[in-house]
């Protein structure tokens, strides 16, 4: 029952980072830093018994009492949850694709805010994350490692003075620390230029993901770059590398939004125009079909084009209102693909009237 509340609560609350208040926030969706961490003398996850999860989340879980900045968190045993319950959670950036595949003794803890957030028994004894409005990945450092060097202070992390942190993929040891910004580049894939920026991103020894990160597709135009490589190079280096990057980037999607705009004012107009008048007024929408709307309109806000739309935290709770399992758990019940683009309509219909 404690789950089914909890569930609700975060249903019905904003996410702090959907605000749209950070630098270059309508490029920029969002800006996240995640760690992965290990306790010394326990056995990786994905290769424990459950006694020794048990005894792992016992461990983090206590820290976690004692922490400030998870005072009054909520803490959910993913374990309880059905397959859309947790689905929810991927959604809404909190969990990550392997968690959802997770057994005994799994629990996530989110502040309030759902800034700050800790898987706990994913691949790895757990992942902290801290995630910001805009580009701000320099802030989102801090944060988390301000968090993580509290949590240290009652946990013994595994930690080879050769190799770093030790991690249950060889990919992750070093720092552990996967920068990541959700960049929206609607400009880029209109004029055909995406492709060239996304494989000189991969020369640069970073990686583009879709909306929910690894094993993801890339869905109304967002992109999630970042690093690769987390052994033999600093965490600062790692922040400094993705931000730097993500800014180029930034300044690659301005130059084509300006094309579009210079080049083909009238039909760009049109086609964001006519976006907005389905979503406005449909009665029946599928996710795909507006991600797809939703971007259009979410390129008319930055352009100055759609004087209805006054606020682009709007826009950004609407990519997430309109999920499939949000729809659900909003309704407390599993609900036909049909009954979902109802409600979906309705949502967005309701939403762009504030």
């Amino acid at each position: 029952m404690k789950n089914k509340t909890t569930l609700q609560e975060i249903a019905n609350s904003t996410s702090g980072w959907l605000m749209g208040n950070g630098p270059e926030a309508d490029v920029v969706f969002s800006c996240r830093i995640r760690l992965a961490r290990n306790l010394k003398g326990f056995v990786f996850p994905p290769y424990a018994q459950p006694f020794v999860l048990k005894q792992t989340a016992e461990k983090i879980l206590n820290s976690v009492r004692k922490s400030n900045y998870f005072r009054n968190a909520r803490v959910i045993n993913i374990s309880e949850l059905s397959p859309v319950e947790r689905e929810f959670f991927l959604e809404k950036h909190l969990i990550s694709l392997e968690f959802i595949k997770s057994e005994d003794y799994r629990f996530l803890v989110v502040e309030k805010r759902e800034i700050i957030s800790l898987m706990i028994n994913e691949e790895d004894h757990f992942r902290l994350q801290s995630i910001f409005s805009g580009l701000q990945l320099q802030e989102a450092w801090q944060l988390i490692n301000a968090v993580d060097d509290e949590l240290e202070r009652n946990l013994d992390y595994a930690f080879s003075p050769k190799w770093g942190y030790l991690t249950a993929c060889p990919t992750n040891t070093g720092t552990g620390m996967r920068a990541s910004c959700m960049l929206h580049l609607p400009g880029l894939v209109a004029t055909q230029r995406i492709n060239g920026v996304l494989r000189g991103i991969s020369q640069l020894g970073l990686v583009a993901r879709g909306l929910y990160g690894e094993g993801t597709t890339p869905q109304g135009d967002f992109f999630q770059i970042s690093n690769q490589v987390t052994l033999g190079i600093k965490e600062e280096e790692i922040v400094d590398n993705v931000g730097k990057i993500s800014r180029q980037a930034v300044e690659e999607e301005k130059k084509a939004r300006e094309i579009l705009f210079r080049k083909n004012k009238t039909e760009l107009k049109d086609n964001i125009g006519r976006a907005y008048g389905l979503l406005a007024n449909a009665y029946l929408i599928s996710f795909e079909e507006a991600m797809d709307l939703l971007s259009k309109v979410r390129l008319g806000f930055s352009l100055n084009l759609l004087p209805k739309v006054k606020n682009i935290r709007v826009l950004n709770e609407l990519l997430f209102l309109i999920a499939p399992a949000q729809i659900q758990i909003k309704e407390g019940k599993e609900l036909s693909s049909f009954s979902r683009n109802e409600l979906r309509a309705k949502i967005i219909r309701e939403k762009l009237r504030e």
